[in-house]
C-alpha cells in the first residue's frame, strides 16, 4: 500500500513538473493554430471550392471514423485521400474556421470526404490518375511535410489552404506525420518526426515513378527536418535527383539546429537548382525551440543569410514582412504576397511566373487580388548564391538565371546599378 502511495505521488509530481516547466511554451504556442472565424451572414454566397489531397502518413489510422489517422506512430507507411471545401468568402492567407460548433462550408474550411487508399499501388495508380487531369503544364506533384504540434485534420486543412492561395494547379500530395498535436509532446514529435524519414524517403522516391514532371517539396518547422533527412538519404543512395524528377525545395521556418543543417547541406552537396529557405529573425516559436535545444539557433531564424547562400540556397529573409501570425512562425502561409510569390516559383518551374511583367503591373496585379495588402513585399530580402536583392522589383523580376544560382560575376553592387540587359539589376 506504501509503494503504490509512493507512486501515485511520484505520478501527481510529475504531471506538475511538466506541467509547469511547459506552462511558458503552452502559452507561447497556443497561437500556432488560431484560426479565423466568419460571421454568419444571410447574403447568398457561391458554393465552396473543393480542394483534392492525397495523403502518404507514418501516424497509425484512427478507429473512431470521424479520423482517418491519430498522433500515434505506425510501423508502416500508409495512405489516404481527402476532399477539402474552401468557403467563398475565403481571403488569401487565412484559415477560416468556426470558434465552436461545427464548420460551415459557405463559410469555413471543412474536410468533406477522407477514404483510406489500401495499398502503394493503388496510391500510385490514383496519383497518375489525378495528374492526367490537368494540363500537361500542371502535370507537377506538390508534396507537403507539416511541422510540430500539428494534428492529422489541421495539417489538411492548412496545406489546402497554401496550395488554393498559392494557385498550384497540379496534384497535390501531404506527407504526414505522427505529431501528437499538443505543444507539451515536442520531443515526442522530434523522435516521431525521425521515424518518419524513411517513410518520407518512399513516398519521394514513389511518387517519381508516377507520370509527374516534376515533384516539388515544401516542408515547415519541424518537417524541415523529416525533409533533408530523406533528401541527405537519397543523396548518400545516388538518387539525390530522383531520376530527374524533383523540382523546387522550399524550407519554411526550419525547426532545425545551424550545425546540423550545415552538416546535412555538406553531406547534399550544392544543389544544381538553389533550394529556398524561408527564414524570420523575429520567429518567436523558434526561439522556444533554441532554448528547449540548449540556446542552439536555428537555421529559420539565424541572422547570417549570406553565410547560408553560400551553400548553395535563395534565403528569403522575411523578417520585417507582418502577418497576423503573432509566433511569426507560420508567414509562408499567412502573407499573403510570400504565398503567391512561392506559388509563381513552384509553377513555373526554372523561372518565376512573371520574370517578364513589370513590377509596377505586377504591384496592381497584387492589389487586385488581396484587397491591397502589398506593402509587405517591399520588405523581403532576397540572399541568393551569388547576390542580395532587395527590391522588390528585384524579386518578382529576377532572371531565371540568378534564382537558380547559374548567373556568374553578379555582385551586391550590381544590384543597384541600371539593368544592362545581362544580368538583374
Amino acid at each position: 500500500m506504501f509503494d503504490r502511495n509512493v507512486q501515485l505521488v511520484g505520478e501527481q509530481l510529475s504531471r506538475f513538473v511538466k506541467l509547469v516547466v511547459w506552462l511558458p511554451v503552452i502559452a507561447l504556442t497556443a497561437g500556432c493554430t488560431t484560426l479565423a472565424s466568419v460571421p454568419e451572414t444571410g447574403t447568398e454566397m457561391p458554393g465552396p471550392v473543393v480542394e483534392e489531397i492525397f495523403i502518404a502518413t507514418t501516424r497509425a489510422r484512427s478507429v473512431n471514423s470521424a479520423e482517418l489517422f491519430t498522433g500515434e506512430r505506425s510501423s508502416k507507411l500508409d495512405h489516404g485521400k481527402v476532399l477539402v471545401s474552401i468557403p467563398p468568402v475565403h481571403k488569401i492567407g487565412t484559415l477560416e474556421r468556426p470558434r465552436y460548433g461545427e464548420a460551415s462550408p459557405k463559410l469555413h474550411f471543412k474536410i468533406q470526404e477522407q477514404a483510406f487508399v489500401d495499398t502503394e499501388k493503388e496510391f500510385s495508380r490514383q496519383v497518375d490518375a489525378d495528374l492526367a487531369t490537368h494540363s500537361p503544364e500542371n502535370q507537377d506533384i506538390l508534396l507537403f511535410v507539416h511541422g510540430y504540434n500539428t494534428g492529422f485534420r489541421e495539417s489538411a486543412l492548412r496545406f489546402s489552404q497554401f496550395a488554393h492561395d498559392s494557385g498550384f494547379r497540379g496534384t497535390t500530395v501531404l506527407f504526414t506525420w505522427a505529431s501528437r498535436g499538443t505543444p507539451v509532446e515536442y520531443f515526442y514529435d522530434r523522435e516521431s518526426a525521425t521515424i518518419a524519414r524513411d517513410g518520407l524517403e518512399r513516398t519521394l522516391r514513389n511518387l517519381a515513378t508516377t507520370k509527374a514532371r516534376k515533384v516539388h517539396i515544401m516542408a515547415h518547422s519541424m518537417g524541415n527536418w523529416v525533409a533533408m533527412e530523406s533528401l541527405r538519404q537519397l543523396q548518400i543512395a545516388g538518387d539525390a535527383q530522383l531520376g530527374d524528377k524533383l523540382g523546387e525545395v522550399i524550407l519554411a521556418s526550419p525547426d532545425i539546429d545551424v550545425d546540423v543543417f550545415k552538416s546535412q547541406m555538406r553531406r547534399l552537396g550544392r544543389p544544381s537548382r538553389p533550394y529556398n529557405l524561408l527564414v524570420s529573425k523575429d520567429d518567436r516559436a523558434l526561439g522556444v525551440s533554441q532554448w528547449l535545444s540548449g540556446n542552439q539557433p536555428r537555421i529559420g531564424n539565424y541572422a547570417n543569410d549570406s553565410e547560408i547562400a553560400e551553400l548553395g540556397i535563395n534565403v528569403f529573409d522575411l523578417t520585417n514582412v507582418q502577418s497576423d501570425d503573432r509566433l511569426n512562425h507560420g508567414k509562408f502561409a499567412r502573407a499573403p504576397e510570400i504565398v503567391q510569390l512561392l506559388g509563381n516559383r513552384i509553377s513555373a518551374g526554372n523561372k518565376l511566373a512573371e520574370n517578364e511583367v513589370r513590377f509596377s503591373d505586377r504591384l496592381q496585379s497584387l492589389t487586385r487580388n488581396i484587397g491591397g495588402a502589398v506593402a509587405t513585399t517591399a520588405e523581403i530580402v532576397v540572399y541568393t548564391p551569388q547576390t542580395v536583392l532587395t527590391r522588390p522589383d528585384q524579386i518578382i523580376t529576377a532572371p531565371a538565371e540568378l534564382l537558380n544560382g547559374t548567373a556568374g560575376g553578379t555582385t551586391c553592387s550590381d544590384c543597384e546599378k541600371p539593368d544592362t540587359g545581362n544580368g538583374a539589376r
